[in-house]
Protein backbone atom coordinates (compact mmCIF):
# COMPACT_ATOMS: atom_id res chain seq x y z
CA UNK A 1 0.00 0.00 0.00
CA UNK A 2 1.35 3.49 -0.83
CA UNK A 3 2.61 5.39 2.20
CA UNK A 4 0.15 8.23 1.53
CA UNK A 5 -2.75 5.76 1.69
CA UNK A 6 -1.46 4.37 5.00
CA UNK A 7 -1.14 7.88 6.41
CA UNK A 8 -4.66 8.74 5.27
CA UNK A 9 -6.05 5.66 7.00
CA UNK A 10 -4.30 6.71 10.22
CA UNK A 11 -5.46 10.31 9.79
CA UNK A 12 -9.10 9.26 9.35
CA UNK A 13 -9.01 7.65 12.78
CA UNK A 14 -7.93 10.82 14.58
CA UNK A 15 -8.82 13.80 12.31
CA UNK A 16 -12.32 14.51 10.92
CA UNK A 17 -12.26 13.27 7.34
CA UNK A 18 -8.53 12.70 7.69
CA UNK A 19 -7.73 16.33 6.84
CA UNK A 20 -7.52 19.71 8.55
CA UNK A 21 -9.28 21.57 5.74
CA UNK A 22 -12.08 19.97 3.66
CA UNK A 23 -10.82 20.52 0.12
CA UNK A 24 -7.65 18.51 0.88
CA UNK A 25 -9.63 15.29 1.24
CA UNK A 26 -10.03 14.54 -2.52
CA UNK A 27 -13.34 13.09 -1.34
CA UNK A 28 -15.27 13.23 -4.63
CA UNK A 29 -12.27 12.29 -6.75
CA UNK A 30 -12.23 8.56 -6.05
CA UNK A 31 -8.85 8.40 -4.34
CA UNK A 32 -7.05 9.36 -1.15
CA UNK A 33 -4.97 12.54 -1.04
CA UNK A 34 -1.20 12.35 -1.33
CA UNK A 35 0.86 13.44 1.68
CA UNK A 36 3.67 15.92 1.08
CA UNK A 37 7.07 15.45 2.63
CA UNK A 38 8.85 18.48 1.16
CA UNK A 39 8.51 21.31 -1.32
CA UNK A 40 10.96 23.57 -3.08
CA UNK A 41 10.42 26.08 -5.85
CA UNK A 42 7.49 25.03 -8.02
CA UNK A 43 7.69 21.35 -7.03
CA UNK A 44 6.26 19.08 -4.35
CA UNK A 45 7.47 15.64 -3.28
CA UNK A 46 5.11 13.17 -1.62
CA UNK A 47 5.74 10.45 0.95
CA UNK A 48 6.05 7.87 -1.83
CA UNK A 49 8.79 9.83 -3.57
CA UNK A 50 6.68 11.16 -6.44
CA UNK A 51 7.34 14.71 -7.59
CA UNK A 52 4.69 17.15 -8.86
CA UNK A 53 4.70 20.52 -10.59
CA UNK A 54 2.52 22.50 -8.20
CA UNK A 55 -0.20 24.95 -9.26
CA UNK A 56 -1.90 25.16 -5.86
CA UNK A 57 0.95 27.03 -4.18
CA UNK A 58 -0.40 26.57 -0.63
CA UNK A 59 -3.65 28.04 -2.05
CA UNK A 60 -1.95 31.29 -3.00
CA UNK A 61 0.85 32.34 -0.63
CA UNK A 62 3.72 30.72 -2.55
CA UNK A 63 4.11 33.48 -5.12
CA UNK A 64 7.90 33.02 -5.06
CA UNK A 65 7.52 29.25 -4.97
CA UNK A 66 8.04 27.01 -1.96
CA UNK A 67 10.84 27.73 0.52
CA UNK A 68 12.39 30.72 -1.31
CA UNK A 69 15.82 31.53 0.04
CA UNK A 70 14.94 35.11 1.02
CA UNK A 71 12.09 33.87 3.22
CA UNK A 72 14.08 31.00 4.71
CA UNK A 73 16.89 33.39 5.61
CA UNK A 74 14.47 35.81 7.30
CA UNK A 75 12.87 33.00 9.32
CA UNK A 76 16.24 31.54 10.32
CA UNK A 77 17.32 34.95 11.59
CA UNK A 78 14.04 35.57 13.44
CA UNK A 79 13.60 32.21 15.21
CA UNK A 80 16.62 32.45 17.57
CA UNK A 81 15.25 35.76 18.88
CA UNK A 82 12.06 34.03 20.03
CA UNK A 83 8.85 32.67 18.50
CA UNK A 84 6.49 35.26 19.95
CA UNK A 85 6.28 37.81 22.74
CA UNK A 86 2.73 39.08 23.05
CA UNK A 87 4.08 42.63 23.04
CA UNK A 88 4.85 45.05 20.17
CA UNK A 89 7.86 44.55 17.91
CA UNK A 90 9.63 46.62 15.27
CA UNK A 91 8.80 44.12 12.54
CA UNK A 92 5.04 44.70 13.02
CA UNK A 93 5.56 48.39 12.32
CA UNK A 94 7.71 47.58 9.29
CA UNK A 95 4.97 45.32 7.94
CA UNK A 96 2.22 47.87 8.54
CA UNK A 97 4.22 50.61 6.81
CA UNK A 98 4.94 48.29 3.88
CA UNK A 99 1.27 47.41 3.42
CA UNK A 100 0.26 51.07 3.59
CA UNK A 101 2.91 51.95 1.01
CA UNK A 102 1.69 49.30 -1.45
CA UNK A 103 -2.01 50.03 -0.83
CA UNK A 104 -2.59 53.82 -0.75
CA UNK A 105 -6.22 53.27 0.33
CA UNK A 106 -5.00 51.64 3.54
CA UNK A 107 -4.04 54.32 6.04
CA UNK A 108 -4.00 52.02 9.07
CA UNK A 109 -3.87 48.23 9.30
CA UNK A 110 -4.39 45.62 12.02
CA UNK A 111 -2.71 42.21 11.80
CA UNK A 112 -4.61 38.97 12.43
CA UNK A 113 -3.74 35.27 12.29
CA UNK A 114 -5.81 34.26 9.25
CA UNK A 115 -7.91 35.55 6.40
CA UNK A 116 -11.03 34.37 8.22
CA UNK A 117 -10.14 36.55 11.21
CA UNK A 118 -9.50 39.48 8.89
CA UNK A 119 -12.84 39.29 7.07
CA UNK A 120 -14.76 38.60 10.28
CA UNK A 121 -13.19 41.70 11.83
CA UNK A 122 -13.80 43.81 8.72
CA UNK A 123 -17.51 42.99 8.77
CA UNK A 124 -17.75 43.74 12.48
CA UNK A 125 -15.97 47.03 11.88
CA UNK A 126 -18.35 47.98 9.04
CA UNK A 127 -21.34 47.33 11.29
CA UNK A 128 -19.76 49.16 14.21
CA UNK A 129 -18.75 52.17 12.13
CA UNK A 130 -22.10 52.58 10.41
CA UNK A 131 -24.39 51.35 13.18
CA UNK A 132 -26.24 49.23 10.60
CA UNK A 133 -26.99 45.48 10.71
CA UNK A 134 -26.97 44.14 7.14
CA UNK A 135 -24.04 43.01 4.99
CA UNK A 136 -24.21 42.21 1.28
CA UNK A 137 -22.07 39.37 -0.05
CA UNK A 138 -22.11 37.58 -3.39
CA UNK A 139 -22.89 33.92 -4.01
CA UNK A 140 -19.71 31.92 -4.50
CA UNK A 141 -17.45 34.49 -2.87
CA UNK A 142 -15.73 32.85 0.09
CA UNK A 143 -14.73 35.10 2.97
CA UNK A 144 -13.61 32.53 5.49
CA UNK A 145 -15.72 30.42 7.79
CA UNK A 146 -17.08 33.03 10.21
CA UNK A 147 -20.76 32.35 10.87
CA UNK A 148 -22.21 35.46 9.24
CA UNK A 149 -20.23 34.93 6.03
CA UNK A 150 -20.64 31.17 5.57
CA UNK A 151 -23.75 31.66 3.46
CA UNK A 152 -23.62 30.59 -0.21
CA UNK A 153 -19.87 30.39 0.19
CA UNK A 154 -17.34 29.05 -2.26
CA UNK A 155 -14.14 27.04 -1.84
CA UNK A 156 -14.33 23.71 -0.03
CA UNK A 157 -17.99 24.20 0.89
CA UNK A 158 -18.90 23.95 -2.79
CA UNK A 159 -16.75 20.90 -3.39
CA UNK A 160 -18.59 19.00 -0.70
CA UNK A 161 -22.04 20.10 -1.80
CA UNK A 162 -22.73 22.03 1.40
CA UNK A 163 -22.53 25.74 0.60
CA UNK A 164 -24.15 26.50 3.96
CA UNK A 165 -22.89 25.00 7.22
CA UNK A 166 -24.78 23.33 10.02
CA UNK A 167 -24.28 25.23 13.25
CA UNK A 168 -24.82 28.67 11.72
CA UNK A 169 -27.88 30.22 13.42
CA UNK A 170 -30.59 31.36 11.05
CA UNK A 171 -30.50 34.77 12.76
CA UNK A 172 -26.91 35.29 11.58
CA UNK A 173 -27.71 34.28 8.02
CA UNK A 174 -30.71 36.61 7.99
CA UNK A 175 -28.39 39.60 8.36
CA UNK A 176 -26.38 38.59 5.30
CA UNK A 177 -27.93 39.49 1.94
CA UNK A 178 -26.61 37.12 -0.74
CA UNK A 179 -26.71 38.42 -4.31
CA UNK A 180 -25.47 37.16 -7.70
CA UNK A 181 -22.01 38.44 -8.59
CA UNK A 182 -21.92 40.85 -11.55
CA UNK A 183 -25.61 41.76 -11.06
CA UNK A 184 -25.95 45.52 -10.50
CA UNK A 185 -29.75 45.39 -10.55
CA UNK A 186 -29.76 43.00 -7.61
CA UNK A 187 -27.48 45.33 -5.66
CA UNK A 188 -29.72 48.30 -6.37
CA UNK A 189 -32.80 46.31 -5.31
CA UNK A 190 -31.14 45.26 -2.03
CA UNK A 191 -30.42 48.85 -1.06
CA UNK A 192 -33.93 49.88 -2.08
CA UNK A 193 -35.52 47.20 0.11
CA UNK A 194 -33.31 47.91 3.14
CA UNK A 195 -33.00 51.71 3.22
CA UNK A 196 -30.44 52.96 5.71
CA UNK A 197 -29.84 49.42 7.02
CA UNK A 198 -26.92 48.10 4.95
CA UNK A 199 -23.55 48.48 6.64
CA UNK A 200 -21.51 47.46 3.64
CA UNK A 201 -20.69 45.17 0.77
CA UNK A 202 -17.94 42.57 1.06
CA UNK A 203 -16.68 41.15 -2.22
CA UNK A 204 -13.81 39.23 -3.71
CA UNK A 205 -13.14 41.77 -6.49
CA UNK A 206 -11.86 38.88 -8.62
CA UNK A 207 -13.64 35.81 -7.20
CA UNK A 208 -11.24 32.92 -6.69
CA UNK A 209 -13.19 30.42 -4.63
CA UNK A 210 -15.79 29.23 -7.16
CA UNK A 211 -13.17 28.83 -9.81
CA UNK A 212 -11.71 32.11 -11.01
CA UNK A 213 -13.73 34.67 -12.93
CA UNK A 214 -13.77 38.40 -13.49
CA UNK A 215 -16.09 41.37 -12.99
CA UNK A 216 -17.99 42.73 -15.93
CA UNK A 217 -16.84 46.20 -17.03
CA UNK A 218 -18.12 48.78 -14.58
CA UNK A 219 -19.32 46.31 -11.91
CA UNK A 220 -16.71 47.16 -9.27
CA UNK A 221 -17.10 50.89 -9.93
CA UNK A 222 -20.86 50.49 -9.48
CA UNK A 223 -20.26 48.91 -6.06
CA UNK A 224 -18.02 51.85 -5.16
CA UNK A 225 -20.57 54.41 -6.31
CA UNK A 226 -23.65 52.90 -4.66
CA UNK A 227 -21.97 52.31 -1.30
CA UNK A 228 -20.69 55.89 -1.26
CA UNK A 229 -24.13 57.20 -2.17
CA UNK A 230 -25.93 55.06 0.43
CA UNK A 231 -23.52 55.66 3.31
CA UNK A 232 -22.34 52.04 3.35
CA UNK A 233 -18.78 50.74 3.28
CA UNK A 234 -17.11 48.79 0.48
CA UNK A 235 -14.89 45.92 1.65
CA UNK A 236 -12.51 44.30 -0.83
CA UNK A 237 -11.52 40.83 0.28
CA UNK A 238 -8.05 40.64 -1.26
CA UNK A 239 -6.82 37.78 0.91
CA UNK A 240 -6.18 35.86 -2.30
CA UNK A 241 -5.58 38.65 -4.83
CA UNK A 242 -3.62 41.10 -2.68
CA UNK A 243 0.01 41.37 -3.88
CA UNK A 244 -0.74 38.75 -6.56
CA UNK A 245 -2.91 40.38 -9.23
CA UNK A 246 -0.70 43.46 -8.91
CA UNK A 247 1.53 44.98 -6.21
CA UNK A 248 -1.59 46.74 -4.90
CA UNK A 249 -4.06 43.98 -5.67
CA UNK A 250 -7.20 44.27 -7.75
CA UNK A 251 -7.91 47.74 -6.40
CA UNK A 252 -4.64 48.98 -7.83
CA UNK A 253 -5.19 47.30 -11.18
CA UNK A 254 -8.81 48.47 -11.48
CA UNK A 255 -8.35 51.91 -9.90
CA UNK A 256 -11.11 51.34 -7.33
CA UNK A 257 -10.78 52.65 -3.76
CA UNK A 258 -12.52 50.42 -1.17
CA UNK A 259 -13.08 51.62 2.39
CA UNK A 260 -11.67 48.46 3.99
CA UNK A 261 -9.32 45.82 2.57
CA UNK A 262 -8.59 42.35 3.91
CA UNK A 263 -5.28 40.66 3.19
CA UNK A 264 -3.56 37.37 3.95
CA UNK A 265 -1.63 34.55 2.28
CA UNK A 266 1.28 36.34 0.55
CA UNK A 267 1.91 38.74 3.46
CA UNK A 268 2.81 35.75 5.65
CA UNK A 269 5.41 34.24 3.35
CA UNK A 270 3.85 30.80 3.92
CA UNK A 271 3.09 31.24 7.63
CA UNK A 272 -0.41 31.89 9.10
CA UNK A 273 -1.34 35.55 8.84
CA UNK A 274 -4.11 37.97 7.90
CA UNK A 275 -4.77 41.70 8.06
CA UNK A 276 -7.51 44.27 7.61
CA UNK A 277 -6.99 47.94 6.98
CA UNK A 278 -8.58 51.03 5.54
CA UNK A 279 -9.34 54.69 6.01
CA UNK A 280 -8.00 56.26 9.17
CA UNK A 281 -11.39 57.33 10.52
CA UNK A 282 -12.76 53.81 10.08
CA UNK A 283 -9.76 52.03 11.56
CA UNK A 284 -9.72 54.35 14.56
CA UNK A 285 -13.00 52.70 15.58
CA UNK A 286 -11.02 49.53 16.38
CA UNK A 287 -10.03 48.90 20.00
CA UNK A 288 -8.17 50.22 21.92
CA UNK A 289 -9.04 53.55 20.23
CA UNK A 290 -12.67 52.78 19.48
CA UNK A 291 -15.62 50.57 20.47
CA UNK A 292 -15.15 47.76 17.90
CA UNK A 293 -13.32 44.99 19.73
CA UNK A 294 -10.69 42.90 17.98
CA UNK A 295 -7.76 41.02 19.49
CA UNK A 296 -5.37 38.13 18.91
CA UNK A 297 -2.67 36.67 21.16
CA UNK A 298 -0.47 35.69 18.22
CA UNK A 299 -1.38 38.57 15.88
CA UNK A 300 1.69 40.19 14.37
CA UNK A 301 3.81 37.13 15.20
CA UNK A 302 7.45 38.19 14.67
CA UNK A 303 8.43 35.10 12.67
CA UNK A 304 5.42 35.41 10.34
CA UNK A 305 6.04 39.14 9.94
CA UNK A 306 9.70 38.52 9.06
CA UNK A 307 8.74 35.88 6.50
CA UNK A 308 6.08 38.06 4.91
CA UNK A 309 8.28 41.14 4.78
CA UNK A 310 11.05 39.20 3.08
CA UNK A 311 8.62 38.00 0.43
CA UNK A 312 7.16 41.46 -0.16
CA UNK A 313 10.60 43.03 -0.45
CA UNK A 314 11.64 40.39 -2.98
CA UNK A 315 8.53 41.11 -5.03
CA UNK A 316 9.26 44.82 -4.88
CA UNK A 317 12.91 44.54 -5.89
CA UNK A 318 12.55 42.20 -8.87
CA UNK A 319 10.59 41.92 -12.12
CA UNK A 320 8.31 39.35 -10.47
CA UNK A 321 5.04 40.62 -11.92
CA UNK A 322 6.34 40.78 -15.46
CA UNK A 323 7.61 37.22 -15.10
CA UNK A 324 4.29 36.00 -13.66
CA UNK A 325 2.40 37.56 -16.57
CA UNK A 326 4.80 36.00 -19.08
CA UNK A 327 4.43 32.54 -17.57
CA UNK A 328 0.65 32.93 -17.32
CA UNK A 329 0.40 33.99 -20.96
CA UNK A 330 2.55 31.03 -22.00
CA UNK A 331 0.26 28.62 -20.14
CA UNK A 332 -2.87 30.23 -21.57
CA UNK A 333 -1.55 30.18 -25.13
CA UNK A 334 -0.68 26.49 -24.91
CA UNK A 335 -3.98 25.50 -23.32
CA UNK A 336 -6.06 27.49 -25.79
CA UNK A 337 -4.18 25.84 -28.65
CA UNK A 338 -5.09 22.44 -27.22
CA UNK A 339 -8.74 23.43 -26.77
CA UNK A 340 -8.82 24.60 -30.38
CA UNK A 341 -7.16 21.47 -31.72
CA UNK A 342 -9.55 19.21 -29.79
CA UNK A 343 -12.59 21.34 -30.71
CA UNK A 344 -13.39 21.76 -27.00
CA UNK A 345 -15.07 25.14 -26.38
CA UNK A 346 -14.37 25.06 -22.64
CA UNK A 347 -14.09 28.28 -20.67
CA UNK A 348 -10.69 29.49 -19.45
CA UNK A 349 -10.13 32.55 -17.27
CA UNK A 350 -6.83 34.14 -16.31
CA UNK A 351 -5.43 37.33 -14.87
CA UNK A 352 -1.69 37.40 -14.30
CA UNK A 353 -0.73 34.35 -12.26
CA UNK A 354 -4.29 33.25 -11.36
CA UNK A 355 -6.25 30.99 -13.69
CA UNK A 356 -9.05 28.44 -13.96
CA UNK A 357 -10.24 25.98 -16.59
CA UNK A 358 -14.00 25.50 -16.33
CA UNK A 359 -15.48 22.31 -17.76
CA UNK A 360 -18.39 24.17 -19.28
CA UNK A 361 -19.01 25.85 -22.61
CA UNK A 362 -20.83 28.75 -20.92
CA UNK A 363 -19.05 31.99 -20.17
CA UNK A 364 -18.50 32.03 -16.41
CA UNK A 365 -19.50 35.28 -14.73
CA UNK A 366 -20.99 34.12 -11.43
CA UNK A 367 -21.64 31.07 -9.24
CA UNK A 368 -24.52 29.76 -11.31
CA UNK A 369 -22.48 29.64 -14.51
CA UNK A 370 -19.46 28.23 -12.66
CA UNK A 371 -21.61 25.34 -11.47
CA UNK A 372 -22.65 24.35 -14.99
CA UNK A 373 -19.36 22.49 -15.35
CA UNK A 374 -19.14 18.73 -15.87
CA UNK A 375 -17.66 17.35 -12.64
CA UNK A 376 -17.01 13.87 -14.05
CA UNK A 377 -15.00 15.40 -16.89
CA UNK A 378 -13.04 17.43 -14.35
CA UNK A 379 -12.42 14.32 -12.24
CA UNK A 380 -10.90 12.43 -15.16
CA UNK A 381 -8.81 15.47 -16.07
CA UNK A 382 -7.54 15.92 -12.49
CA UNK A 383 -6.56 12.28 -12.06
CA UNK A 384 -4.73 12.26 -15.39
CA UNK A 385 -2.83 15.43 -14.49
CA UNK A 386 -1.84 13.94 -11.13
CA UNK A 387 -0.69 10.73 -12.77
CA UNK A 388 1.51 12.83 -15.06
CA UNK A 389 3.05 14.66 -12.10
CA UNK A 390 1.12 17.92 -12.30
CA UNK A 391 -0.86 19.00 -9.25
CA UNK A 392 -3.82 21.27 -9.92
CA UNK A 393 -6.48 22.08 -7.34
CA UNK A 394 -8.55 18.98 -6.42
CA UNK A 395 -11.79 20.85 -7.06
CA UNK A 396 -13.31 22.56 -10.10
CA UNK A 397 -14.18 25.48 -7.82
CA UNK A 398 -10.64 26.58 -7.04
CA UNK A 399 -8.03 28.81 -8.65
CA UNK A 400 -4.68 27.80 -10.09
CA UNK A 401 -1.59 29.77 -9.09
CA UNK A 402 1.69 30.30 -10.92
CA UNK A 403 4.84 31.29 -9.04
CA UNK A 404 8.04 32.99 -10.11
CA UNK A 405 9.76 29.66 -9.40
CA UNK A 406 7.95 27.99 -12.30
CA UNK A 407 10.17 27.71 -15.34
CA UNK A 408 9.34 27.81 -19.01
CA UNK A 409 10.09 24.08 -19.02
CA UNK A 410 7.54 23.56 -16.24
CA UNK A 411 4.92 25.44 -18.24
CA UNK A 412 5.70 23.49 -21.41
CA UNK A 413 5.45 20.18 -19.53
CA UNK A 414 2.16 21.32 -18.00
CA UNK A 415 0.68 22.27 -21.36
CA UNK A 416 1.63 18.85 -22.73
CA UNK A 417 0.05 17.19 -19.69
CA UNK A 418 -3.10 19.26 -20.15
CA UNK A 419 -3.38 18.05 -23.74
CA UNK A 420 -3.18 14.41 -22.67
CA UNK A 421 -5.49 14.96 -19.67
CA UNK A 422 -8.14 16.65 -21.77
CA UNK A 423 -8.03 13.83 -24.30
CA UNK A 424 -8.53 11.42 -21.41
CA UNK A 425 -11.34 13.55 -19.98
CA UNK A 426 -13.34 13.43 -23.21
CA UNK A 427 -12.44 9.86 -24.11
CA UNK A 428 -10.17 10.51 -27.08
Amino acid sequence: MPISDELFERACRVIPGGVNSPVRAFRRLGRAPFFVTEAAGAHLRDEDGREYIDYVGTWGPAILGHAPQCVLKAVQEAVPRGLGYGIPTRVEVDMAETICRFFPNIEKVRMTNSGTEATMSAVRLARGFTGRPYIIKFAGCYHGHADSLLVCAGSGALTHGEPDSAGVPAEYAALTLVLPYNDTAAVQAAFASHPGQIAGIIVEPYPGNAGFYLPKPGFLQYLRDITAREGALLIFDEVMTGFRISPSGVQGKEGICPDITTLGKIIGGGLPVGAFGGRRDIMDCVSPLGPVYQAGTLSGNPVAMAAGLAQLRELESTDAYARLESLGARLEEGLRRTLHDLHLPLTFKRSGSMFCLFFTTQDVVDLDTAQTGDFEMFRRYFLSMLEQGVYVAPSPYETGFISTAHTEADINATVAAMDRALRCAVGR
